[in-house]
């Protein structure tokens, strides 16, 4: 399994589309270890939050399921 989410490809298209405030030239290998180290950091962040939404609808349908789900999950 790959551990990159985004290929170099994508990360060089989202660098150049992206409005920054000055010029800056990274290389490309640079680019895709920036960006893979803010998708490691964000990471836990964004499976919390899905986590949470996960429960909310469970919630919504089943509170004995939902409450089971955020019991698993660690008091989500």
């Amino acid at each position: 399994m790959n551990d990159n989410i985004l290929t170099p490809q994508e990360i060089s298209e989202i660098f150049i589309n992206t409005p920054l405030e000055g010029d800056y030239n990274f290389l490309q290998d640079d680019l895709v270890k920036l960006a893979n180290a803010y998708i490691k950091a964000a990471a836990p962040k964004i499976a919390k939050d899905e986590r949470i939404l996960c429960v909310d609808v469970a919630r919504s349908l089943n509170t004995l399921v939902a409450d089971k789900m955020a019991e698993i999950r660690g008091g989500v």
